[in-house]
């Protein structure tokens, strides 16, 4: 096919150079491979910009031959150099191809909800009060609540901190932001009502490079209508959009699936950032530096020295007005299927290729893929009931009025898994996951094997798994990572002692810590995907958990009740000793 080219010329009634006042028409050429292509790319580019006047450069041609004897060429050169500035107009006009003139526009879709309030918002602010954010970016807030700017702006600046490490005045930083931030009413699933936000983020983008973020904070049941109509209504047409997907992503493998399929409808696998605010925790991306960068630990990492790795979780609260929503759920599809999953697969990856995204994931998927299927003699659910400690009363799951009086949804879970590879055979990984328990805690339990022919054996008494070495990542709280060693005591005698060799974050490091929605925002901003899930990871977690929790269903498995506040079912217990292993988190020295 011959190469083709046509004109693009433009006049920009908001541009404030005479000649564009004037009606002057300035060209820009390009060259496409075809007639139809011509036609296309015309078509698309007076969408963008009703102003353009798009002409092929054959219709100019043999116009000029027909007026005058002078050459096309001299016309074409005399109208690109009679043109202004960039720098003149950069204001009003549809293109502007300048990076630092790019805007970055973050829409967060269920902007009234109590995710958008107590997380995204703050941490868009503590991005901004960092630096972390682009010259230009705008922040929008839609909801089906009617509301103002100005309410919106109230709403937010409520949850709002400023760092403590830095010295700016933290009322002019918020209200810098807050006078970024706008509101639009509309419904999900309304193409006019997308369109109109379109409308108001357009006045704001002012002709510059359009980038579009879209922040789905909204209930899984509607994502899809939300994503058609940003997709079809609100787009960027000359930058990137991108969206950030909540979980849960879905209920089983089936529904997951099919959610996938509705994304992609409107969206590539590329735009579609699947968030798990676990990934964003600063511990577990210092899993991999952990590992992969310590001479100490990456030889120790397989079976031949690890004895057991158990993943834990247990928040000190219940379902707390949430149990309507939790009910649907669970404790294994919202914590075990995809936080603990995720850390598991992480630790356990193989070396990635490199640091980036797509190399990081293949490793996770060959984990996930290599995982033997969860059988309901490796699990233990529990639900806590009603218990009075100190005077006061705390209720049972089905004490809440959200939900069912015969529910069976588990409030807890504990699972053996194992994944048949070479570095991991035999290795039991623990989870253990459940709401209303004895404390607050998320972290990781690595128990190495015993000494072989240890001298000190009599020293240490009968019981060996108080002389394991063991290396605990603490997520959250008071974020740590330390190795239980032995340690003889000092004085005359051979007495061992188990002593703490301990990197304590807030001892060692005084910046405070960045929340991991931080992180995931900026990750999604900058295109960075190496903490996002893709597609065939999730489909290969849901493989693993869904005939499991199928059985649970149809069985109607009771689960084992556990008094509000304790430390969990005891079958818990029985599990793990099934394995020869002891709880890490429940002895004396935590």
């Amino acid at each position: 096919m011959d190469a083709r080219s046509f004109a693009v010329s433009y006049s920009s009634p908001y541009s404030p150079s005479s000649a564009f006042r004037n009606g002057h028409h300035h060209p820009l050429v390009v060259n496409v491979s075809s007639l139809s292509n011509c036609k296309i790319l015309s078509r698309h580019l007076t969408q963008i910009c009703p102003s353009l006047e798009v002409v092929r450069m054959q219709d100019v041609a043999t116009k000029h031959n027909a007026v005058d004897k002078e050459s096309p060429v001299e016309n074409l050169k005399d109208g690109l150099f009679s043109a202004t500035s960039s720098h003149e107009r950069s204001d009003g006009l549809c293109f502007d191809y300048r990076k630092d003139e790019s805007t970055v526009s973050i829409t967060v879709v269920g902007a009234s909800g109590d995710l958008a309030k107590k997380k995204i918002f703050p941490a868009l602010f503590a991005l901004f009060y960092e630096d972390c954010l682009p010259k230009h970016f705008t922040v929008y807030g839609y909801a089906r609540s009617k509301m103002t700017n100005a309410e919106l702006r109230n709403m937010v600046s409520k949850t709002l901190t400023c760092r403590i490490d830095k010295r700016e005045n933290c009322s002019e930083k918020m209200e810098q932001f807050l006078n970024r931030c706008f509101y639009h009413s509309g419904q999900y699933d309304s193409l006019d009502n997308f369109m109109e936000l379109d409308t108001k983020i357009k006045e704001h983008e002012a002709g510059r490079i359009s980038n579009r973020l879209f922040y789905l904070s909204i209930p899984p049941n509607i994502f899809i209508d939300a994503v058609r109509c940003a997709s079809l209504s609100a787009s960027s047409t000359n930058g990137w959009t991108r969206v950030i997907v909540e979980k849960p992503f879905g209920r089983d493998s089936e529904s997951s699936a099919a959610l996938t399929r509705g994304l992609k409808k409107y969206l590539n696998e590329d735009q579609i950032f699947r968030i798990d605010h676990y990934l964003g925790k600063e511990l577990v991306e210092n899993l991999s530096v952990l590992r992969f960068s310590n001479l100490v630990f990456e030889p120790l990492w397989s079976r031949q020295y690890i004895r057991n790795v158990q993943l834990i979780f247990s928040e000190d609260f219940g379902t707390e007005g949430r149990g309507g929503y939790f009910d649907n759920y669970g404790i294994i599809r919202d914590i075990m299927q995809n936080h603990l999953l995720q850390i598991l697969a992480l630790f356990a990856m193989e070396t990635p290729v490199s640091c980036d995204a797509e190399d990081i994931r293949n490793e996770k998927v060959k984990v996930l893929r290599s995982m033997r299927p969860l059988q309901l003699e490796n699990l233990v659910v529990g639900q806590y009931k009603s218990h009075t400690k100190g005077g006061i009363t705390y209720p049972g799951y089905t004490d809440d009025m959200t939900v069912p009086k015969d529910s069976l949804t588990p409030t807890f879970a504990a699972a053996a898994l194992f994944i048949d590879n070479a570095r991991w055979d035999g290795v039991p990984f623990l989870m253990k996951a459940g709401k209303a328990l004895h404390t607050r805690r998320a972290e990781i339990r690595v128990q190495f094997r015993h000494v072989p022919g240890n001298l000190y054996n009599r020293n240490i008494g009968t019981d060996l798994d108080q002389a394991t070495n063991e290396l605990v990542i603490k997520i959250q709280p008071d974020e740590a990572i330390y190795l239980k060693i032995n340690n003889k005591v000092p004085g005359l005698g051979m007495r061992l002692d188990r002593s703490t060799l301990n990197l304590h974050y807030a001892a060692r490091y005084s910046k405070e810590i960045p929340d991991a929605y931080e992180r995931l925002l900026l990750d999604a901003i900058d295109g960075e995907r190496r903490l996002f899930i893709r597609s065939d990871e999730l489909d290969a977690a849901w493989a693993l958990f869904t005939p499991l929790l199928k059985e649970l269903e149809e069985k109607k498995i009771i689960p084992e009740y556990y008094p509000y506040g304790s430390r969990g079912p005891v079958g818990a217990h029985y599990l793990a000793a099934r394995y020869n292993v002891r709880w890490g988190d429940l002895g004396l020295e935590q």
